[in-house]
């Protein structure tokens, strides 16, 4: 019996170490052409000269200080609404008892079911009568409004002891002060989990904002990419991953040096 224990441990480990290899290869190729000249880009020369000039050119080749802007502007209005409206939601839900509670909880999870790739016409038509297409808040406003958050905070805020709310109020705490100084603070690991899930999807999201944007002033960085993509002038597989890395270049910064806290945000932040 432990030989067969330690077996299928060894192969558990075997199986995730090559997992990980094939998820981690196509970020390593991408390291090795961007930071290596064209000619080298499908050649695994280990005396192949490094060099920073695909980077230059990338950023010569598209506008990405406006690309950032944009993408830190969307991706900020973004959170900050969804954290503003979800956590209202999910406070009535967890605390009030009000007709049609149950139904209107059921539509939300039944939201979580809808991709958002299905509604891109019907917003669209939306945002056309609303004047709002080719603009920042036009492809954050389907977004406000998050099923996946108001489920995570309601189930949250659910276990929150009722001693520490009747406490609150017995020294005259309004509902909202209640929210504030109790609730959220106890749910700080759910935020900090959903904000790291909602920045990378909305960092990394295309179809819908390729769909809304027309312009430079309000095209994102996934967006902006696309102009490497044009066959006319060739493609340099060395200038495309060096984009690449310098879209997705903070995303990687940021978990490598707040992985600590992104695994403890998760781990606390079961659903119960």
């Amino acid at each position: 019996m432990r030989a067969q224990g330690a077996h299928a441990g060894w192969l558990s480990t075997l199986g995730a170490w090559v997992l990980a290899l094939l998820w981690i290869l196509p970020l390593l190729y991408a390291c090795w052409a961007a930071f290596h000249p064209s000619e080298f880009a499908t050649k695994l020369v280990l005396t192949a000269p490094l060099t920073f000039n695909n980077f230059l050119i990338a950023w010569d080749a598209a506008p990405f200080a406006r690309y950032f802007l944009n993408t830190t502007l969307l991706v900020g209005t973004i959170l900050a609404m969804q954290l503003l409206l979800c956590t209202l939601a999910a406070y009535a839900f967890a605390r009030y008892e009000f007709c049609g509670k149950n139904l209107m909880f059921s539509l939300v999870l039944i939201q979580l079911m809808i991709m958002p790739e299905i509604l891109i016409v019907r917003n669209y038509q939306t945002l056309t009568k609303l004047g709002l297409v080719d603009t920042l808040f036009g492809i954050g406003l389907p977004y406000f409004a998050s099923a996946f958050a108001i489920f995570l905070l309601r189930q949250t805020f659910r276990t929150i002891p009722k001693e520490l709310v009747e406490a609150a109020e017995m020294e005259g705490a309004s509902s909202l002060q209640v929210l504030r100084h109790v609730y959220i603070p106890l749910a700080k690991p759910t935020y900090l989990a959903f904000a790291l899930v909602s920045v990378s999807y909305h960092w990394n999201n295309f179809l819908w904002p390729l769909v809304v944007s027309n312009s430079v002033g309000s095209r994102p960085l996934t967006v902006g990419l696309q102009v490497f993509s044009s066959t006319d002038q060739g493609i340099d597989w060395s200038v495309i991953t060096a984009a690449t890395l310098l879209t997705s270049g903070p995303l990687l910064i940021g978990f490598l040096i707040f992985q600590r806290q992104f695994v403890q945000s998760f781990m606390r932040a079961g659903i119960k």
